[in-house]
């Protein structure tokens, strides 16, 4: 498992698709109303989206990203990184932005690498 992660409209899924040689035909791309991932994807792309689904589906977000790592094998997890700026007012995205930061952890501890880009400069972090 590979994590990338960092602003919103920094280049990781142009990063993801040119390192890895992979196509659009590759991705996931993750929805705020859908609360589960195929399995027949490289990257899953919108990670922090598939979060926000989960809590509003009411589910457990620790067991359910979990279970998505013991059973994603090789794939490439795209994550906007929403830990800085203003903490949101409204509890169900502040709920959002802790589970997500939480999910995020998760998934690098098991992740072979993790990758941090800004400004589309990739910096390797593990």
């Amino acid at each position: 498992m590979i994590l990338i992660f960092g602003g919103v409209y920094q280049g990781k899924l142009g990063y993801a698709l040119e390192r890895f040689g992979l196509t659009q035909s590759d991705v996931y791309y993750c929805s705020e109303d859908e609360a589960g991932i195929p399995k027949d994807k490289r990257i899953v792309c919108g990670f922090d989206r598939w979060i926000l689904a989960l809590i509003r589906a009411d589910r457990d977000v620790l067991s359910a990203v979990d279970a998505f790592i013991k059973q994603s094998g090789d794939v490439i997890v795209i994550c906007d990184d929403v830990s800085c700026g203003v903490v949101p007012v409204d509890p169900q995205l502040r709920q959002w932005r802790e589970e997500t930061g939480r999910a995020m952890a998760l998934v690098s501890r098991e992740s072979n690498e993790v990758i941090r880009l800004f400004c589309s400069i990739p910096t390797r972090v593990k």
